[in-house]
């Protein structure tokens, strides 16, 4: 499993209708309200071997009310 971290900015009003359809989707690991550039941030657990772009395009980013992402992959856990 590949872990990344994606950031979101909603429209204005939207982070928590955006975080309610995220959490039906039951695909993220922990998804947290954030300040700054962003509204969410989200630990999504991607399969060994699918498409991180295509994974997150196809899961997450047609979901309405999302006005922008930021996707950051790890790579070693300490």
């Amino acid at each position: 499993m590949n872990c990344v971290f994606v950031q979101l900015r909603c429209k204005p009003g939207k982070t928590y209708e955006v975080a309610d359809k995220i959490h039906e989707r039951e695909i993220v690991s922990e998804l947290y309200s954030t300040s700054g550039n962003f509204d969410l941030m989200m630990k999504i657990y991607i399969p060994e071997g699918d498409d991180v772009g295509m994974f997150i395009n196809d899961n997450i980013l047609d979901i309405e009310g999302i006005e922008r992402s930021l996707t950051t992959l790890t790579f070693k856990t300490f």
